[in-house]
């Protein structure tokens, strides 16, 4: 087990392959339709933005942290 000290990068690191996999597998759907090789240019775009999504939620996360907090206590 990792240790609760990086409980937030081991949670940018999930969210970040979750969400990028569900998105991409939408908009290369959305933009190609049911092709014979769907699966392989769907990973391929899933790698491409798990590369670009997990830093982005450990630069943004803070932020959307503090933002969130603020919203919930009015």
């Amino acid at each position: 087990m990792v240790s609760a000290k990086y409980l937030h990068q081991v949670q940018s690191l999930l969210l970040s392959g979750f969400m990028s996999f569900i998105m991409s597998g939408a908009i290369t759907f959305i933009n190609l339709g049911w092709v014979d090789d769907f699966v392989s240019i769907w990973i391929h775009a899933w790698l491409v933005a798990y590369v670009i999504a997990f830093p982005t939620i450990l630069l943004v996360f803070p932020f959307a942290r503090k933002l969130a907090m603020k919203i919930a206590s009015k």
